[in-house]
């Protein structure tokens, strides 16, 4: 029953923005630590942001400065802002929950960065 509905992608200019977001069906969602990865044809899937249930946050070195990833618990989604936008973020973006044992995964989102 639990699922998690991503939005927000689609087709951006280098320098470009897009904010991604993730609906989730939790009945509760803040204690989950949330997470987005992201993998693009040939390459491993690679983790891009994360945050705690506590607030700690960490970002991949690629996308730090540009990116962004936030949490509304009361709309129980996750949202990834990306800024400054370049052609090797392009990728199927997935969000991702996890707490324990637990992990949940969104049906990823494509993101095209090209002029």
């Amino acid at each position: 029953q639990v699922q998690l509905v991503e939005s927000g992608g689609g087709l951006v200019q280098p320098g470009g923005s897009l904010r991604l977001a993730c609906a989730a069906s939790l009945s509760i969602f803040s204690i989950y630590e949330i997470n987005w990865y992201r993998q693009a044809p040939g390459k491993q899937r690679e983790l891009v942001a994360t945050i705690t249930s506590g607030g700690g946050r960490d970002y991949a070195d690629s996308v730090k400065g540009r990116f962004t990833i936030s949490r509304d618990n009361a709309k129980k989604t996750m949202y990834l802002q990306m800024n400054s936008l370049k052609p090797e973020d392009t990728a199927v973006y997935y969000c991702n929950l996890n707490r324990g044992s637990k992990t949940y995964w969104g049906q990823g989102i494509q993101v095209t960065v090209s002029s």
